[in-house]
């Protein structure tokens, strides 16, 4: 790629022909700085905004340590394509997400092409990667939010849009929102407001989507999931969840650890998409962190929603041994 494109502003045009002399080249910093006429201090500068603006995409394979060894046994074990992060076992639980969601956006661009449409559903984790994107630069994409966010306190679209914003700046997208609640009241309530066509054009964008990116929320974590912690559920909720034998959600449609969704009478209320349209996007992208999930990671396997799961080794680990426990494998729910 030429260095003096018209359209690329002086900086960009210095960090790749930095990150060509560093990367490509193997040149020293010292003898790039000599040859750009500039401080070592500035390579350094250049090279990590092209790290950051995707100019340059860094990877470390190694066949022979333990995130590959567990990556290997989650496809055959699960069917399910995972992205080990390597996380010291001492990490808290909220550096555990970070670290996560910052791999899992560093990768994210790879599955975001032009004319493409992303689903997104809002929540903690999500949000976390949204943080951490790279742009990258792709045309006619759209990004739509696959779950309401209104709760009784908040409408949710300060919340929702900021994240959505997020990706459709990263991605130059346009960003499809749905302003509707969370959970309705009345069942019938929903059932009305999805016969309305401004309804119907972005439920018929979630049945059609490309990519799938989403968290599994669980009441259990050290970092709350959204759902639980920001008053979209009151009290005879939570009691009707733990009689079900709910262990998470997706997009605020909850499951067991089965992957089993019916006789959940929470869903009939809730506006996030049926798992069976979920199951129909190619790529469903989960990004969880945290042993307090595992059991939504099994549920939401189970159920068949994720082909690729970006986790912590400590998470990956005691999800392979969850196997040998349970004889819980690849999808049983369809």
């Amino acid at each position: 790629m030429a260095t003096d494109h018209p359209d690329l502003t002086t900086r960009t045009r210095d960090a790749l022909r930095a990150s060509q002399l560093y990367y490509l080249q193997d040149l020293t910093m010292e003898a790039i700085a000599h040859e750009l006429g500039t401080s070592r201090s500035s390579v350094s500068r250049l090279l990590s905004h092209a790290r950051e603006t995707g100019l340059v995409d860094i990877r470390v394979r190694s066949p022979r340590e333990m995130p590959n060894i567990l990556e290997r046994q989650i496809l055959e074990t699960f069917g399910v394509t995972a992205h080990v992060v390597p996380v010291p076992d001492h990490t808290s639980d909220v550096d555990r997400l970070e670290r996560v969601a910052l791999s899992a956006a560093r990768m994210l661009g790879e599955y975001v092409d032009s004319n493409s449409t992303l689903g997104v559903a809002w929540g903690a984790t999500v949000s976390a990667v949204s943080r951490h994107l790279i742009p990258r630069a792709v045309h006619d994409t759209q990004i739509v939010q696959l779950n309401g966010a209104g709760n009784l306190t908040s409408t949710g679209i300060v919340y929702a849009s900021e994240i959505l914003r997020r990706f459709g700046e990263a991605y130059n997208a346009q960003v499809q929102q749905f302003p509707v609640p969370a959970f309705f009241d009345d069942p019938l309530t929903k059932q009305a407001l999805w016969r309305e066509r401004s309804m119907q054009r972005v439920l018929a964008l979630q049945e059609h989507l490309d990519v799938a990116l989403f968290g599994v929320g669980s009441p259990f974590a050290e970092v709350p999931s959204h759902v639980y912690s920001s008053n979209f559920l009151d009290p005879d909720d939570v009691v009707s969840l733990q009689e079900q034998n709910v262990v998470g959600d997706v997009a605020t449609v909850f499951y067991r650890i089965d992957g089993s969704t019916d006789g959940i009478s929470l869903n009939d209320r809730g506006s996030g998409p049926a798992f069976d349209v979920l199951r129909r996007t190619p790529r469903r992208i989960c990004v969880v962190s945290g042993a307090a999930r595992l059991a939504s990671i099994r549920g939401a396997i189970a159920a068949g929603l994720i082909t690729d799961l970006y986790v912590d080794e400590g998470t990956a680990r005691l999800l392979v041994a969850s196997h040998d426990d349970t004889g819980i494998g690849r999808a049983s729910v369809r």
